[in-house]
């Protein structure tokens, strides 16, 4: 009996870890036989678990939601990294989602092991949440925008521009990409036949058409680069005279891609609503730099350097 317990409980681990199993793989990575694999997923049935299968040569299983939440088996580290992520929701972003999010972590607190307790209690004590002045999103369109990118299902919406613009969109979703106050959702706009980034809470009416689409690749750093255009009035290209490892750890926040050049140099990318703010983000780095993109930084960072060498001058005598 307790070898099939834990034979069962390692089958809804599986279950939970991946979207569908081929039957012979899945008898194979419990070491069973294809008629042992049926009667545990006989058993996960009668204990409430939706497991769906599919026949033919092609047939697997899969865990289909339910009309109840069943028990989750997690371990240590996703445990506790629900907790963080709870924790962190509970400040804000996702609108209405506090309350909630409370409420499960407190249920979650209720059955941590008193190790796992004291790690996310140590975490809840000296971490303060500071509320943004960003809009926040429903929770709902980032499930539905969430479930159509893991789908590949083609999505339908209406989206206001900055400049209040508003049009209607065809899109295959790619990724889900949050800068920490806001959402965005990268996308194939099919009507464009490019690449796009739309701001979530700028979204209208989303829906989920039905329809399949074989999913693309983004050319590489599309998505970091994109989230931080459409908040920025200028993005700026900089070379680095430092290593990696030395810029790495001195550029502060989200908002940048660095790319080692060689060993001794990298390229900056980021962006900034003025030039005041890029150029004195850059300076503050201590570093050596040769400015490539926007011209305007170029220019402002001469005219600034001559204000600073004007503004010295001898000491005054007493």
């Amino acid at each position: 009996m307790a070898d099939t317990t834990a034979r069962v409980l390692r089958l809804l681990s599986l279950l939970q870890a991946h979207r569908e199993w081929p039957g012979p793989e899945l008898a194979e990575r419990l070491e069973v036989s294809p008629r042992t694999l049926r009667r545990d997923i006989d058993r996960l049935r009668e204990l409430g678990y939706p497991v769906h299968a599919t026949t033919g040569p092609a047939g697997g299983y899969r865990l289909e939601a339910g009309t109840a939440m069943p028990p989750l088996l997690l371990d240590d580290e996703e445990a506790v990294a629900i907790a963080v992520g709870l924790r962190t929701a509970a400040s804000g972003g996702v609108t209405g989602i506090e309350e909630t999010s409370l409420r499960a972590l407190a249920k979650l607190e209720q059955v941590l092991p008193s190790r796992l307790r004291r790690r996310v209690n140590t975490l809840q004590t000296q971490t303060v949440a500071v509320r943004g002045w960003w809009p926040t999103v429903d929770p709902d369109t980032l499930a539905l925008l969430a479930q159509a990118s893991r789908d590949h299902e083609r999505l339908r919406f209406g989206y206001r521009r900055r400049d209040g613009t508003e049009s209607a969109r065809l899109v295959e979703p790619y990724r889900l990409a949050s800068t920490g106050r806001r959402w965005y959702l990268v996308g194939w706009d099919t009507d464009r036949r490019d690449w796009r980034t739309f701001r979530v809470d700028r979204l209208t009416s989303p829906l989920a058409t039905g329809a399949r689409f074989s999913p693309r690749q983004p050319p590489p750093g599309y998505v970091e680069e994109s989230v931080v255009a459409p908040i920025s009035r200028y993005r700026a290209v900089v070379t680095l005279h430092a290593p990696l490892e030395v810029v790495a750890d001195r550029f502060p926040g989200p908002g940048a891609t660095i790319e080692a050049l060689d060993e001794r140099s990298c390229l900056l990318r980021t962006g900034g609503d003025s030039l005041e703010w890029l150029a004195l983000t850059i300076g503050m780095l201590g570093l050596d730099f040769t400015v490539h993109d926007p011209p305007e930084l170029a220019g402002y960072l001469g005219l600034l350097a001559a204000r600073l060498q004007a503004s010295t001058a001898p000491p005054l005598r007493q």
